[in-house]
């Protein structure tokens, strides 16, 4: 099976700001919980916002002006209800080790945007997402005094809908972002869900004599370039799937998971891709970001607020004839290595001397002046498609491309849900020669299309 690339001619689309406000939290947050501590984990997080973006159709209706006003008037209500349980959302970031929670409100704006959402969705330009977040900042900060959530709600020509959020890394992973956006949901619906819990900081234990020369950013440092990042969504249907995983299978039955399959298919093309750009093979790093909810030994609850991260690395050699199935293997056995032990290990007092000695171990091990790198991490199984607020499910649920200016940026994936069936969306992340030459790849387009249509 061989897919095409998705020819489209690039639209153009207005969006216009008509009004922003601060929602505030239904109820005022208690003075005892004034201040939220960042935990370990959180002090790991570059401070940045991760973009989502939920877009929702009108469906049939005779007054369709008169309907999507009525659904955000129940939108900013929910979301102010929804804020009394995740009231850090509401505060800002105090400075580096806590957020204050002073009900001021999380940003919201609400704006027109001069097209259909069905023109929009026939030919998504993955660029023109930004246009749909609040444009006051970029994914790339999320500094002292800045709001930690901030919301646009884009209403198209059609009354089609696009909630745009923007949360702040410091504070939510992608188990609680997506918990987030059930709640908020569940609230609008006249539905309860189990409240998010705090416990994070009392069990990985905040350090103030955290060295900057382990977080996230300095890990990767010697892998950031500078140049124009370009995206490029590769979308695997569940046909598609079910015969890559098959493909990845090892000869002694093991079969991967969604997200093995389609991370050993994309590293071993980026490697050929880097052995085209540069005439040579060179080794390879791969890093998978895991939850260590499902991790810890008994489980956190998936309601924990919070970064549950950590990194899963494993490394290819020049190796040009390695097999899909051996990568799958490795990408299996590097995550398998983040197992209760570990998380014990990072607990309590004690916890802080194991997760630096972790993090220089990790720093050592990527220390390779001539490796690339390719981070991934997965949305997988996040449910974003049942955030349902009383008019329908999403359809589409997206992160947000790269923008058009130059800046540093690494080589990473994204892999996000299908719309349907077990199929997966993976938004790829690389500069514009590595792009050139990795969108055109044989082997990859034989289990993907590229920036196909989301809907049917």
């Amino acid at each position: 099976m061989k897919f095409k690339e998705t020819k489209a001619k690039i639209m153009s689309m207005e969006v216009e700001i008509i009004s922003r406000e601060t929602i505030k939290p239904s109820s005022p947050t208690p003075p005892h919980l004034r201040t939220y501590k960042f935990s370990l984990l959180d002090q790991l997080i570059p401070p940045i916002y991760t973009p989502t973006v939920l877009f929702y159709s009108s469906g049939d209706c005779a007054n369709p002006t008169d309907l999507t006003s009525q659904r955000i008037q129940l939108l900013k209500q929910s979301l102010s209800k929804a804020l009394t349980h995740f009231y850090p959302l509401a505060g800002k970031r105090k400075d580096n080790l806590s957020i204050d929670c002073n009900d001021e409100g999380a940003y919201y704006a609400e704006a027109r945007v001069k097209c259909t959402l069905s023109d929009f969705l026939n030919r998504p330009q993955v660029s023109m997402i930004h246009q749909l977040l609040p444009s006051e900042v970029s994914c790339n900060e999320s500094n002292k005094g800045f709001h930690v959530a901030m919301i646009q709600v884009n209403i198209f020509d059609c009354s089609g809908i696009a909630i745009g959020v923007f949360l702040s890394h410091l504070i939510v992973d992608g188990t609680a972002r997506s918990n987030f956006f059930k709640s908020w949901a569940a609230t609008s619906c006249g539905f309860e869900r189990p409240c998010p819990s705090y416990i994070a900081p009392s069990i990985f234990l905040q350090n103030d004599s955290f060295p900057k020369e382990l977080n996230f950013m300095a890990l990767i440092s010697p892998f950031l370039k500078t140049g124009k990042s370009v995206t490029r969504r590769f979308m695997f249907d569940s046909s598609a799937m079910a015969m890559l995983k098959a493909k990845a299978t090892s000869s002694c039955g093991q079969c991967p998971t969604r997200a093995q399959a389609v991370t050993a298919l994309i590293w071993k093309r980026f490697m050929a891709t880097c052995a085209a750009k540069y005439c040579a093979q060179k080794p390879c790093f791969m890093f998978h970001t895991v939850n260590l909810r499902r991790r810890a030994s008994p489980p956190f609850p998936e309601s924990c607020m919070g970064n549950f991260l950590w990194l899963a690395v494993a490394k290819c050699k020049a190796e040009a004839d390695i097999e899909l199935h051996q990568l799958a293997g490795a990408v299996k056995e590097a995550v398998s290595k983040i197992d209760g032990n570990l998380v014990k290990q990072l607990e309590g007092d004690e916890g802080f001397i194991k997760f630096c000695d972790s993090l220089k171990g990790l720093r050592q091990e990527l220390d390779h002046k001539e490796a690339d790198l390719l981070g991934f991490t997965s949305w997988l199984n996040f449910g974003l498609y049942e955030v349902d607020f009383g008019w329908g499910k999403p359809v589409w649920a997206t992160c947000a491309g790269s923008r058009d200016s130059a800046s540093d940026y690494f080589n990473s994936v994204v892999l996000m849900e299908a719309k349907s069936g077990d199929g997966v969306e993976a938004w790829v992340f690389l500069g514009e020669q590595d792009m050139a030459i990795f969108e055109n790849d044989t082997e990859l387009l034989n289990f993907s299309s590229v920036d196909p249509s989301p809907i049917p």
